[in-house]
């Protein structure tokens, strides 16, 4: 197969581990830089540009899109699916990931289990909000990622403030989300990687210090642990609500059973150094298994 793989560079550990698998297993593997990709748009044939040369021929893409870059990146994958070629993650599916609400949105309605969300753009509302969600409260941005834009308000004063802050320098119009505070839990998820209808490699991330984010970047801890049928199937549930068929899904373990906070679109791997499952490798599989072939005689540049 000729595969293409989105991504900010080859020196990236996730795109790395795809190319070495890829080509371990017989395929063509070229890494694109999507962000100095361009676009031509006409009533025709929607082509995408590289490094001066038509991008085709390619009968799959796996994306790699960087949480900054989802707008310019998710256009490129549509570009691509324009011209009939499979991806591993739709751009419609990137998309709705990387909006917090929205994602809380299509959660709830496919019965996923998720901690109790509340959102407003009114800071009027901010006494009935604390009164319903409770405290303490987690705060946090639509579109924050690596445990970026969420604070931890313990007292109705600290969550005005917070509310307050985030309202007043809130320019570009993100929403903000009220989260209930899941106390045993407090400093530690799961991260679920989720690859077709299997969940490939898990593992309990825990913070290192007093902060309740375990979120690897913030300098957490990861351990491989063992999940339920429970939370197997309620990660799966939660990708395939999301349309992700690569998906890293992040739960917690409650009083009342496991909580979805929220699908990553695409995950990092520093899960495979944690667990020492080959998470990359089934990934190929999984193209290898859904992509359609091409007759391979339509090359770069063509």
């Amino acid at each position: 197969m000729r595969i293409a793989i989105l991504s900010n560079g080859p020196a990236n550990y996730s795109t790395s581990r795809l190319v070495a698998e890829a080509e371990n297993r017989g395929h063509e593997v070229e890494v694109v830089k999507y962000k100095n990709c361009y676009l031509s748009i006409d009533d025709k044939t929607p082509y995408v540009f590289y490094e001066g040369k038509r991008l085709s021929g390619y009968d799959a893409i796996i994306p790699r899109i960087a949480n900054y870059m989802t707008r310019y990146g998710c256009a490129i994958v549509r570009q691509f699916e324009m011209q009939g070629v499979w991806t591993a993650s739709s751009s419609i599916a990137i998309t709705r990931a990387r909006d917090k609400l929205r994602s809380a949105q299509i959660l709830a309605k496919a019965g996923v289990d998720m901690p109790k969300t509340l959102v407003s753009r009114n800071t009027a509302d901010i006494d009935d909000l604390l009164d319903q969600i409770g405290l303490p409260v987690i705060i946090k941005l639509a579109t924050g990622t690596h445990g970026n834009g969420v604070v931890l308000a313990d007292t109705k004063k600290a969550a005005k403030s917070a509310l307050q802050a985030f309202y007043l320098y809130n320019e570009d119009g993100t929403n903000i989300l009220l989260q209930e505070y899941i106390k045993e839990s407090s400093g530690t998820d799961i991260r679920a990687f989720v690859v077709g209808n299997r969940v490939v490699a898990s593992m309990q991330r825990r913070s290192l210090d007093d902060d309740f984010r375990s979120n690897l970047h913030k300098g957490g801890e990861g351990t491989p642990v063992k999940l339920t049928d429970d939370e197997k199937k309620m990660a799966i549930r939660a990708a395939k609500a999301m349309g992700l068929h690569i998906a890293g899904v992040d739960l917690m373990r409650s009083e009342r059973g496991p909580l979805i906070l929220e699908v990553n679109a695409s995950p990092g791997f520093g899960i495979e150094k944690v667990t020492n499952r080959d998470v990359a490798s089934k990934i190929i599989e999984y193209v290898e298994h859904n992509a359609p072939r091409r007759n391979g005689k339509d090359r770069i540049g063509a």
